[in-house]
């Protein structure tokens, strides 16, 4: 089975400009795709991850990545919220990101032996004359078109689009036509909220040098509840130890929704389809066993095996709780006492004031703050205090 075919099995892709033309390709030869990544933060994050995922396997496939770091396109950021702009990176900050995302690109991707290939777009684009660049790309794009895909309506109704957030697009298009051209680049890839860009990009290697590009998007990762994946109650989810904890991390895919169980399972872990299968094909408690594989998988894949087998073994004490302790909701310095975790409501304020608090993966900070049943997943409620003090809470139906 080509490598496309295992992204479609496994529900990686959203969205492809010739669905036809690419299955013929990557069946029929050794592709060369791209992925991009505006160096936004000091750490890649979950979201960055699955379309590691993506690129592994086509990599296993035979196919040959091209991981592309924007030290171009990030001092532009792509527009993403209708009443805000990014905020500007100096230029030490965005190759002091590249470098960490480097590091951990080579965590998911094989570079050896000429079977990736890593760039920076801040090669070209930090040395293009603006007057000739506008010249022979600009007249490509029409800004009507623009204004009418999603990102930029968003924007444009918001708080506005401003010119410079306007060039975004023509970069990145400009981008997938210097690796077509340097590497013989045929696909790019990314996700949902990057179909614009990359059908841009793909119009413009044709209408410029009349070749055929194609591209693809990848399905974001949805939580149980709708919201996209990756952003945490408390923040980001990510992929550095020292941003987010192995612990916290194995814990957040421990706490897993049953109805997107199946779905991280296939995007997340290299676990064959059969396999999965049979983790799933239960319910209730007896789906907890899936979640402590996709959360043991996981941290392998990002923190290794031995990270993995640690913060797996570590077993949280449960206590039950009557739900009616819950019932209009319990202030958190009450449940840290009922709970037995501290010993006086004074002693719990001054953990919540310091930071010591964390209800499954979110800092506490506030001593007002309420806990009710709606907050508990499947799996329970995961309250830590400090580094080494965790307890998981369920509720019994006593009243």
């Amino acid at each position: 089975m080509n490598g496309f075919e295992i992204l479609k099995q496994r529900g990686f892709i959203a969205q492809m400009t010739h669905e036809a033309e690419m299955d013929k390709l990557f069946a029929e030869k050794n592709v060369i795709f791209y992925n991009g990544y505006d160096p936004t933060a000091d750490s890649l994050h979950i979201g960055h991850y699955v379309t590691f995922m993506a690129a592994a396997w086509l990599q296993r496939a035979g196919h040959v990545p091209i991981i592309l770091m924007g030290g171009g396109t990030g001092m532009v950021g792509d527009p993403d919220k209708a009443d805000e702009m990014r905020p500007l990176m100096s230029l030490t900050e965005i190759d002091n990101n590249i470098e960490r995302f480097k590091t951990q690109a080579a965590q998911f991707i094989d570079f050896s032996d000429d079977k990736a290939i890593m760039v920076n777009n801040g090669d070209w684009l930090r040395q293009l004359n603006y007057t000739q660049f506008i010249r022979e790309y600009g007249i490509h794009f029409s800004v009507n078109r623009m204004l009418a895909t999603d990102k930029y309506k968003t924007k444009f109704e918001g708080s506005g689009l401003n010119f410079f957030e306007l060039n975004y697009v023509v970069m990145q298009a400009y981008d997938f036509l210097e690796l077509n051209r340097r590497f013989g680049c045929v696909v790019q890839a990314g996700g949902s909220d990057q179909w614009s860009n990359i059908v841009a990009g793909v119009d413009l290697i044709r209408r410029v040098d009349g070749k055929d590009a194609y591209g693809f998007t990848y399905n974001l990762l949805l939580k149980g509840d709708g919201q996209k994946m990756g952003k945490t109650t408390g923040g980001v989810t990510w992929l550095d130890a020292n941003k987010t904890s192995p612990h916290d991390f194995y814990q957040y895919f421990r706490n897993t929704q049953d109805t997107v169980l199946r779905q991280y399972l296939c995007m997340l872990t290299f676990l064959p389809l059969e396999q999965i299968d049979e983790l799933t094909a239960t319910e209730g408690e007896a789906l907890n066993k899936a979640k402590e594989v996709l959360a043991y998988e996981v941290t392998k894949i990002v923190h290794g095996k031995q990270i993995a087998d640690e913060v797996s073994s570590v077993r949280i004490p449960n206590l039950a709780l009557s739900k009616d302790i819950f019932g209009g909701g319990i202030n958190i310095l009450d449940l840290l006492v009922h709970a037995g975790l501290v010993p006086s409501k004074s002693e719990a304020r001054r953990n919540v004031q310091q930071g010591g608090i964390m209800v499954d993966g979110k800092k506490i900070d506030d001593a007002t703050h309420v806990v009710e049943l709606s907050h508990f997943t499947d799996g329970g409620l995961i309250v830590q205090k400090g580094k080494k003090t965790f307890l998981k809470i369920t509720t019994n139906t006593e009243e």
